[in-house]
């Protein structure tokens, strides 16, 4: 019973909690909820500007379309796609030696 309270109530939080994948603009917190890192590594990427990020006067703001770009800036490729362009490169270059 308990542990129904407990998922009835985190539900309770969610709906009452502005959407905000629904958002284009993000506060720090929200940046953080949607990247899944902490607060403290956000704020140490924007000291650094490995993030793009947005700054008034005191607060800092992140664009939800930039931080999808930042994080598909780093996509690693399958191992799939690596064989594929091996075996592209070696059909390409194997007429060479002809």
């Amino acid at each position: 019973m308990h542990k129904i309270l407990m998922e009835l109530s985190a539900i309770k939080d969610m709906l009452l909690k502005p959407n905000y994948l629904q958002k284009t603009i993000f506060t720090l917190d929200e940046a953080a909820l949607y990247l899944g890192i902490s607060k403290s590594a956000i704020y140490k990427k924007t000291s650094k500007k490995l993030i793009p990020f947005c700054k008034t006067a005191k607060l800092i703001y992140f664009e939800r379309e930039k931080l999808d770009a930042w994080i598909l800036s780093y996509r690693v490729k399958s191992l799939d796609e690596i064989q594929q362009e091996v075996g592209q490169k070696k059909k390409k270059g194997g007429n060479h030696g002809k």
